[in-house]
């Protein structure tokens, strides 16, 4: 068992450019958690954008994926 929290870019996130991988390919999808995850039990799944400032490099808006399991 365990619980997992997770919180990541999604690929909106390039044009944003407010840190986060430059490449797409580089972010999380719901798809991409799904296939990773499968095997757990979901207890939430949330895609959104807010602002962030979490330092010089990444402040502005962002867009986030957010999952949290269990196994």
């Amino acid at each position: 068992g365990g619980l997992l929290l997770l919180e990541g870019y999604t690929p909106k996130q390039v044009k944003y450019g407010t840190g986060g991988p430059k490449e797409p390919e580089n972010n999380y999808t719901a798809a991409l958690l799904e296939a990773a995850f499968g095997g757990f039990a979901r207890l939430e799944m949330a895609i959104y954008d807010v602002e962030l400032y979490e330092g010089a490099g990444h402040g502005g808006m962002s867009a986030l994926i957010d999952l949290v399991a269990v196994k």
